[in-house]
């Protein structure tokens, strides 16, 4: 018998009138909105401008949702496209199923339409926000606990989460709460990519690219604790293969940047210094004005003294010649 659980809502929709309110989504909205809070905090703070984070997270957001479905319905898709199943289904993204892997990779194609427009280098852009997604990952993982999903192994661990629903397979039970296992880790990821920001100095993508290679290790050892369907490769299911081949590409990344490109971006949004600049050259220029002026002030009252002086000795030396 079980001493203590993590218990899952009866429930993952809560309707309101003809509105349902899901907990999926409500995950996954809160932590945009914490992503760009972030990012835009860190992008002030390298020189950009307020709003530029949100403004690129427009394009960014859509395509990374668009291609993290893509991803999860073409790595699974006989939970749509096989005998019983009903392809409709494929759309319905509020019932959970989103990849990480193409929600990055469609998110950086978006991304990089956005700092396009603005004129933004795209990897300044990454170095910003990425402890911003690894939060929002780690808040959009309490989604998979509404849609009771995603889960580990049976275990009698006090922490382990209980499943209580038996469709599409499950088994109620006790299991280990791998949405929970990533989910702090996703936040562990982010203090190490802000630490690592700080302490280093890093640009031209590396605190990005940190960020890619922490995730994919934890994502490694979480993956293989998972025990929903998956297609395995040589005894690995297909995401461990993922995450150790983007693990590779960011740590070569990582080191092949420090070499080429050294240290990190002076400027990350071009005209963006020159607001408080110019507002310093006006106030110079009528500085200098106020005391030019004061000079000139000075020099009149100088040559009216001299003038009143040679008068008064010109009326002295008259004086004397009469006497």
């Amino acid at each position: 018998m079980e001493l203590a659980f993590i218990p899952s809502p009866s429930r993952g929709v809560l309707n309101l009138g003809p509105i349902p309110l899901r907990g999926y989504a409500f995950c996954i909205i809160i932590g945009v909105f914490v992503a760009v809070w972030l990012g835009n905090k860190r992008w002030i703070a390298r020189g950009g401008r307020a709003g530029t984070v949100a403004d690129i997270a427009v394009w960014a957001v859509p395509f990374g949702l668009i291609g993290g479905r893509l991803y999860h319905v073409i790595t699974d898709y006989q939970l749509y496209f096989s005998e019983g199943r009903d392809w409709v289904d494929a759309f319905k993204i509020w019932e959970g199923g989103l990849g990480i892997w193409g929600a990055i990779a469609f998110g950086a194609v978006g991304a990089w339409i956005g700092a396009r427009r603005r004129g933004v280098p795209m990897p300044a852009y990454a170095d910003a926000v990425a402890p911003g997604i690894a939060l929002a990952q780690a808040i959009g993982r309490w989604g998979n606990w509404f849609n009771q999903e995603l889960y580990g192994k049976a275990t009698d661990l006090p922490w382990a989460v209980e499943i209580t629903s038996s469709a599409d397979g499950r088994v109620p039970g006790t299991y280990h709460p791998t949405f929970l296992y990533e989910s702090l880790w996703c936040i562990g990821v982010a203090v190490l990519v802000i630490w690592a920001d700080r302490r280093f100095k890093l640009g031209h993508g590396r605190a990005f690219a940190l960020y890619v290679a922490a995730y994919c290790a934890g994502r490694f050892w979480i993956e293989y604790m998972r025990v929903d369907d998956a297609h395995h490769i040589l005894g690995l299911r297909l995401n461990n293969w993922t995450a150790l081949l983007v693990f590779l590409l960011a740590v070569v990344y990582i080191v092949l940047s420090a070499r080429m490109r050294p240290g990190r971006e002076a400027v990350v949004e071009p005209g963006a210094e020159s607001v408080d600049g110019d507002a310093g050259d006006g106030a110079t220029q009528d500085a200098g004005s106020e005391d030019a002026e004061g000079v000139a002030e000075n020099e009149d009252a100088d040559d009216a003294a001299v003038k009143d002086a040679k008068k008064d000795v010109k009326d002295g030396a008259d004086s004397a010649k009469k006497s």
